[in-house]
């Protein structure tokens, strides 16, 4: 096999390859922080019934969020193939939907009380969503940018 040959099969081993190890053990704590987080919400949940009606939205609202996010982590530790950055871009708009969804929750508890804590909930909630806006913005440009070099590389392995 010539040297191009062989570059070739790194470049297709590599561009075909899996999560690094960074990558695994990160979602594998993503994947059990969510899972605790999911069980105590469901089972404080269904341990209290006499709870009023927005508390059980709001468990039922934390309980979607910690699903989600053990789905995500299942999605990409199950991937076999390179994501070229698609989780983070699926991961960051979680983020943000999450966070706006906290701060309209904040907002609404600052207009129907008005209390110190809901004003300091609706400022974190502020500042967290600003923050997940940025990590979105920097995901879709890093899957941008890896989009393009595979497909230049795609391209160059093709003459």
């Amino acid at each position: 096999m010539t040297t191009r040959m062989e570059s070739l099969a790194m470049v297709r081993k590599l561009a075909q390859g899996e999560l690094s190890v960074k990558a695994r053990l990160g979602y594998v704590a993503l994947l059990l922080a969510s899972s605790a987080m999911t069980a105590v919400m469901v089972s404080l949940w269904l341990t209290e019934p006499v709870l009023p009606l927005r508390t059980q939205l709001a468990f039922g609202a934390m309980t979607l969020i910690g699903i989600s996010w053990v789905a995500l982590s299942i999605w990409a530790l199950s991937a076999r193939r390179a994501l070229l950055a698609r989780d983070h871009v699926i991961a960051g708009r979680m983020s943000v939907a999450f966070t706006a969804l906290f701060l309209a929750g904040a907002i609404a508890a600052v207009l129907m009380g008005g209390k110190a804590a809901a004003f300091g909930a609706a400022a974190m909630g502020a500042v967290m969503f600003a923050m997940a806006l940025r990590v979105l913005a920097g995901a879709r440009r890093r899957y941008e940018a890896l989009s393009a070099r595979r497909e230049a590389l795609e391209r160059e392995l093709e003459r």
